[in-house]
């Protein structure tokens, strides 16, 4: 089957690549020319494991290719992919600017029938938009679907080629039975493709990370009543994840969700809530949370070094909102960061991806290291801030000799309560109890 895909981003070149992998003619489109020429030699343009083989075989095999050519790309595909970017605007609504537009521009293209399918995430409604373009733009029959992805940074290849369900949004059977041929060689263990109409596809991606970012945020919130209370989170988690009806997933505590998806994506479905005069009390508290536990590292710090942090120099090991990219949106550490700064102290971090984002975004306002030890040479304390596979088994003596103080803040719970104590550190984690030193208030 001939594919096209406007964008490439991460969802969409995760998209294009992994349906050239089974054998699909795939062009995908960037009006970014520096990007696409460094895709057309061979160069994967973001950091997510698993996509680069794929990516250089099926390049070599001629069926995966990038051009800024909307026209070319779209003239022999018989279904057209935008995975295009959906921003929050000013009001926390999802911006559908660059759908829009590139509908436009594809209905004043096509000459024949397509499938117009989106894969960014859309408020609901946006088919309805989206068909009301190319009826007007075009006398061409097509079909608009809604094919929202579920895929997760650092496993999106995983979860595309085996994906748990596929959900269509499409009431054309045309355009479902190209669908059910696309789609079936990702399904062979027997997962669903669950046909339903455009909006209630729309709807079930918001729903779904909206009902990911509120489990997050719950155990969040209970961890921070295991610390008032004298519990273990961790314990807690254990008991109420072997609930079949609750699951053990999404039931880590932490330092907040960030990313592209769950958050945009929590605060658009609330403002469509809002729009429509509902108000969503459950994702407002959501977001509240989550805001204010983007930060509950650096409260604790405040606790041990008091409000005033200048002339205190604090380690972060992870930048990247979770481990196995190089995405910084909306990740914690940014938080951390600013309000460390803000407080007086000088901020080193070290991310095995992310630091060249970061260095991007804020340049020079923090240091970075070579590798996750350099960073500790003279700080304060360590913040573990992304739980990275890399910082989950340390040398706890290079620790102890670079720190000034052996002190640790752990955002994501990555360390044995009992080894840390055992190894004589301050150990302030989430939800858990501290173990404390008898030196550190003598070292701040």
């Amino acid at each position: 089957m001939k594919i096209a895909v406007i964008g490439t981003g991460y969802v969409g070149l995760v998209t294009g690549t992994c349906l050239a992998e089974t054998g699909n003619i795939v062009t995908c489109v960037d009006i970014n020319e520096q990007k696409v020429k460094m895709m057309q030699q061979g160069q994967v343009p973001i950091y997510e494991p698993g996509i680069e083989t794929l990516f250089q075989r099926n390049i070599i095999e001629e069926r995966l290719f990038f051009t800024k050519n909307l026209a070319e790309a779209i003239e022999d595909a018989e279904i057209i992919f935008l995975a295009l970017p959906t921003p929050p605007g000013g009001d926390g609504a999802a911006d559908l600017s660059y759908v829009l537009g590139a509908s436009a521009d594809i209905a004043r293209l096509i000459t024949s029938y397509k499938v117009i399918v989106t894969k960014s995430t859309v408020p609901v409604g946006t088919a309805d938009k989206v068909r009301a373009i190319f009826e007007r733009e075009t006398d061409v029959k097509v079909a608009v679907a809604s094919n929202p992805e579920f895929l997760r940074e650092g496993v999106a290849v995983e979860d595309f080629m085996k994906p748990d369900r596929i959900v269509i949004g499409t009431m054309d059977e045309k355009a479902r039975k190209l669908f059910t041929e696309l789609y079936a060689p990702y399904v062979r263990q027997g997962n669903p493709i669950i046909f339903m109409d455009e909006r209630s596809a729309e709807l079930t991606k918001y729903a779904a990370n909206s009902f990911l970012a509120t489990k997050i945020s719950f155990m969040n919130e209970v961890a921070n009543l295991c610390e008032k209370l004298e519990a273990d989170v961790d314990m807690v988690r254990l008991g109420i994840g072997a609930d079949d009806r609750i699951g053990k997933r999404f039931l880590f505590p932490g330092i907040g969700y960030g990313g592209s998806c769950f958050p945009k994506d929590v605060q658009a479905l609330e403002k469509a809530a809002e729009s429509n005069e509902y108000d969503f009390k459950i994702l407002k508290s959501v977001m509240q949370v989550n805001a204010a536990q983007k930060t509950v590292l650096v409260d604790k710090v405040k606790s041990v070094f008091g409000e005033d942090l200048t002339g205190k120099v604090f380690a972060l090991w992870g930048l990247s909102f979770k481990p196995e990219t190089d995405d910084i949106r909306e990740a914690p550490a940014l938080y951390i960061i600013d309000a460390l700064v803000a407080a007086g102290a000088k901020v080193t971090a070290y991310d095995p991806e992310g630091m060249q984002n970061v260095k991007n975004l804020i340049g020079d306002k923090i240091s970075y290291g070579e590798d996750q030890y350099e960073v500790l040479n003279g700080a304060d304390a360590l913040l573990i801030v992304t739980e990275w596979s890399v910082f989950r088994n340390p040398d706890f003596n290079r620790i102890e000799k670079a720190l000034k103080n052996k002190t640790i803040f752990d955002g994501r719970n990555l360390y044995s309560l009992t080894k840390m104590a055992e190894r004589g550190f301050y150990y302030n984690s989430i939800g858990r109890q501290l173990v404390k030193n008898s030196h550190i208030q003598e070292a701040v």
